[in-house]
């Protein structure tokens, strides 16, 4: 399957890729200004797919049903495209790192998460939740990805209240989790980002040592 993408390649030969999935309404540059920022070596091959709905002049993942709870044909149909476009990189999945913002991290909680994937790396989740959809099934059993979870304290769209939810499951699953909440609504704090960079290189290097194992 394929799907619009912008690409921010890799200064070398990659050594994975950073997935990243932007928010409702936006397009697939939404977030490319963070690919240098969260892999200043660009040791990874930077991609980030249009998702398939249409939102005004953008697109969005799924429709919203009620807050913290995605729309269940759109949320399944996006999920399934984006699991076929993931599988057609042809990429290990211990060298994918899946992120996105918003609706985009909504998705790569469900990519991350979802019963009967195979795991990514690690999954950074900026200002969404663990969807609870009927015909989607989470899977908390171990092997875990490392996640980098972080929130608005003042989210006006997404309450932060479901990140701090997402927390207590990921913890008592015993995931690895770097967790932030901020002073802002619905966006993320450029300070935090440093910190998932430094944790990015980490969990791809867990990754790669257990793959080899």
């Amino acid at each position: 399957m394929s799907l619009p993408a912008f690409e921010r390649p890799a200064a070398g030969e990659a050594e994975g890729a950073l997935i990243l999935l932007h928010g409702r309404g936006a397009d697939e540059r939404q977030l490319a200004g963070l690919f240098d920022v969260l892999d200043p070596e660009r040791r990874l091959l930077g991609l980030a797919p249009r998702a398939p709905h249409e939102q005004g002049r953008g697109s969005r993942w799924y429709t919203v049903e009620r807050a913290g709870v995605p729309e269940r044909e759109t949320f399944l149909s996006s999920c399934e495209l984006v699991s076929e476009w993931l599988d057609g990189l042809g990429l290990a999945p211990d060298r994918i790192v899946l992120g996105g913002f918003s609706q985009g991290a909504t998705m790569s909680y469900a990519l991350g998460l979802g019963a009967g994937r195979e795991r990514p790396a690690a999954v950074i989740a900026f200002s969404g939740y663990i969807p609870e959809v009927a015909g989607w099934d989470l899977d908390l059993r171990p092997p875990l990805p490392s996640f980098a979870v972080g929130h608005g304290a003042y989210d006006e769209v997404i309450p932060v209240e479901l990140a701090r939810a997402a927390r207590v499951k990921l913890e008592a699953a015993g995931a690895e989790l770097l967790y932030h909440e901020w002073p802002l609504g619905h966006a993320v704090d450029p300070s935090v980002l440093e910190e998932t960079a430094a944790w990015l290189r980490r969990s791809l290097r867990r990754g790669g040592a257990s793959a080899g194992a």
